[in-house]
């Protein structure tokens, strides 16, 4: 398994924490919104590590701004990472799969706000982004049936998952963000884990396309 992200200490620390498990965690500084980055990567799994059977992206960033007077600049990373680094890094998978004549999955972590809009007013174009990542699944869908593919496309939209993603992305700040989870449902990253495994161990004819996740109780 290889893990991209900009901060490559995080994987060399799940590495670590896995090191008594079966196979071998790999780690590789990637900025997905760069695309040199991303193919530089694919390579070295090219060279390094053979074929690529399973893409899980899972990149995603939201930032603290509005649509009535916030920054492009802001609003170009978000689209950056979420929509082009998806588009860029799923591409380098099919391009990996077919010439080893892989039948593998592609599976992006979507969101609840891919289907709908939230109402957070300062999420601004972060649901545009994730309703994107489900156009562009369900467009990959019927590029790969056009192309007679059995490689699988799977959108995993969770609903409110307990990570830092918005302080990360200065949406909010981290007193608020705790106080936020103390009267909202949510899940645990480990739900999302466990929703990307089922997917995975579908039978080759089975093909989950859309799979949504709710905490029970979730007001979304």
């Amino acid at each position: 398994v290889v893990g991209l992200a900009r901060r490559k200490d995080k994987i060399e620390e799940l590495a670590k924490n896995l090191s008594d498990k079966p196979g071998k965690l790999h780690s590789i500084a990637t900025d997905v919104s760069k695309e040199k980055d991303i193919t530089e990567a694919f390579d070295w799994i090219k060279n390094n590590l053979g074929p690529v059977h399973t893409l899980i992206n899972n990149a995603g960033v939201t930032k603290g701004s509005t649509l009535i007077d916030g920054s492009t600049s802001l609003w170009k990373e978000t689209l950056d990472v979420n929509v082009l680094g998806l588009c860029i890094a799923t591409r380098e998978a099919l391009k990996n799969m077919r010439e080893n004549h892989v039948d593998g999955h592609i599976i992006h972590i979507n969101s609840i706000f891919g289907h709908h809009c939230s109402r957070m007013f300062n999420l601004n174009v972060y649901p545009a982004s994730k309703h994107a990542v489900t156009a562009l699944t369900e467009s990959l869908r019927r590029e790969l049936s056009f192309n007679n593919s059995k490689i699988k496309i799977t959108s995993i939209s969770p609903g409110l998952v307990k990570t830092d993603i918005s302080v990360v992305g200065g949406v909010v700040d981290r007193k608020t963000w705790e106080e936020f989870f103390a009267t909202y449902s949510f899940l645990y990253p480990e739900d999302v884990a466990n929703a990307v495994m089922y997917a995975l161990a579908t039978p080759p004819h089975v093909q989950i396309h859309e799979l949504v996740l709710k905490p029970v109780g979730e007001k979304e």
